[in-house]
């Protein structure tokens, strides 16, 4: 017998799904419940490695630690990897597969991918109390209802009860809703049980009101209130979008330990990926990190972190038109602390070769480190353990890059020469041990009387956070209600609301 199911989703990208999807599932497993996450097609530049060497979007590997479970690239068949506005990479089952442009991808590509997807579904249903699937985007995209794999067109095949979620913070919250399910067909519509309502702000009983009147209007129920919290995000996983200062998690930071604060600017460059390596520097109390796009804002930075990015060559580019790139230069010869991390590490090099991700072929690198690098068509997908700084060390690679290291000090799959560092790990300041010894070595270089706290437990923190956002689904949502949807599906006789979708 299949397990139960539901798809959250959304009036916008960004309403809140990875969140409440999340949350849903930290809640479920404390009630006993076995439960995994689930999205059919995700586009994210934010990825991560499961243990069988698959690829699949970091929302979703964060959701499974939720659910406390192993992420399979199950729970992310599709991911599609943006190296520009108009084209991605196509990630399939945890593998690349090649580069479409929209038009291909949405032309024809995407709905030969739903029995793939659909049987992916079936699979963790077969094996699952219950699977929460996370929708993209908005489900009435009408322009794209016909080839969705992600939103109604699953939830049609699977026979998902729907819960849109809205962020009332942006306004407009109750037209949202209203016109989402008023631009959907009849059929779509019959699966649409209710909403949820995101970062609400205020006095609840003042919102009462227009819940009862959305319920008027389109006879269905609101199934909770979530209130606006800081720092509840969870990776990001969304579009090309990336804010240049503030994207690193709100939260309450303790005082530093040391005497003085460790400052790191992250360079923002284009397409940058995984840039979620740099939140266990930002966890630790006393860092302060903020993402820079202008050659001035490294001067008073005790690091410098290029993180990973989609388009090595491009960011090269973007480095040396900015000015970044002899900012750098300058902090080498002065002896100040640059970490590169993935493409990161790939444009310190001396040259790389490239006729895959950019086909610029030779292209010559900042020459920081002793490296060169060939990209390769096999993606290196890998989930890397070793010791650095005398420290155990864990972290997951995701790159075409070949690096060979011709010299330094040996520092992970990378190297060191003086206070420039260059590796392919991701994940590895998630380490305790060696995120604390590495910045001890970064205070030291910089001359800043910084000391880690001894005590900081990133898996701990990210343990908590999961827990808050359980917490918010138990608090504030009807559970009941929301088990009932789960397990029995979408109620029945539920209006339709016209126009419904165009013909």
């Amino acid at each position: 017998m299949s397990g139960g199911g539901l798809l959250v989703a959304g009036t916008t990208s960004d309403a809140g799904k990875s969140v409440v999807t999340a949350g849903i599932c930290r809640w479920l497993v404390r009630q006993g419940v076995k439960v995994a996450p689930f999205k059919a097609q995700n586009m994210s530049l934010n990825s991560f490695v499961t243990r069988e060497g698959a690829e699949i979007g970091r929302a979703q590997a964060m959701q499974a630690q939720a659910a406390r479970v192993e992420p399979t690239a199950l729970m992310n068949p599709v991911l599609l990897k943006p190296g520009s506005d108009r084209s991605s990479q196509v990630v399939l089952m945890g593998k690349p597969v090649g580069e479409l442009s929209a038009r291909g991808y949405h032309g024809g590509r995407q709905e030969r991918l739903l029995g793939t997807v659909l049987d992916c579904l079936a699979e963790l249903r077969g094996t699952y109390d219950a699977v929460i699937c996370e929708g993209a985007g908005s489900p009435a995209e009408i322009n794209l209802r016909r080839t969705d794999i992600v939103n109604m067109g699953i939830a049609r095949n699977a026979r998902l009860p729907v819960l849109v979620v809205g962020d009332i913070d942006r306004g407009g919250v109750f037209a949202s809703f209203f016109g989402t399910v008023a631009l959907l067909s009849q059929e779509d519509q019959e699966l649409v049980a209710g909403f949820l309502v995101n970062k609400f702000r205020g006095d609840v009983s003042l919102l009462e009101p227009g819940l009862d009147m959305l319920y008027g209007l389109t006879g269905r129920s609101t199934y909770g209130v979530l209130p606006f919290q800081h720092g509840l995000g969870i990776d990001e996983e969304d579009g090309l979008r990336v804010s240049l200062r503030g994207t690193v998690r709100e939260s309450v930071v303790a005082p530093p330990v040391g005497e003085d604060v460790l400052r790191v600017a992250v360079c923002a460059i284009p397409l940058m990926s995984n840039f979620t390596d740099v939140d266990a520097l930002a966890a630790e109390p006393g860092v302060v990190v903020r993402f820079v796009d202008r050659p001035e804002e490294l001067a008073d930075a005790d690091l410098v972190v290029i993180p990973g990015t989609r388009g090595t060559v491009r960011a090269l580019e973007w480095l040396r038109e900015r000015g970044l790139a002899d900012a750098l230069m300058r902090r080498a010869a002065e002896g100040r602390p640059v970490l590169g991390i993935c493409g990161g590490f790939q444009v310190l090099g001396e040259h790389i070769e490239d006729e895959v991700e950019s086909r610029a072929g030779h292209v010559d690198g900042l020459g920081l480190l002793p490296v060169r690098v060939r990209f390769a068509r096999e993606k290196t997908l890998t989930r890397p353990v070793g010791e650095a700084l005398g420290e155990h060390v864990e972290g997951y690679e995701i790159h075409h890059g070949v690096a060979e290291v011709t010299g330094g000090v040996p520092f992970l799959d990378g190297c060191r020469v003086g206070e420039i560092w260059g590796t392919h790990w991701h994940g590895s300041l998630e380490s305790d041990g060696f995120r604390r010894a590495f910045l001890r070595e970064v205070a030291a270089a910089a001359g800043r009387r910084f000391v880690p706290a001894a005590d900081t437990s990133f898996a701990a923190l990210r343990e908590e956070q999961l827990d808050r956002l359980g917490d918010l689904i138990e608090n504030h949502a009807d559970t009941d209600a929301l088990w009932r949807l789960i397990e029995s599906g979408a109620p029945s006789g539920l209006p339709f609301i016209p126009p419904g979708a165009p013909a």
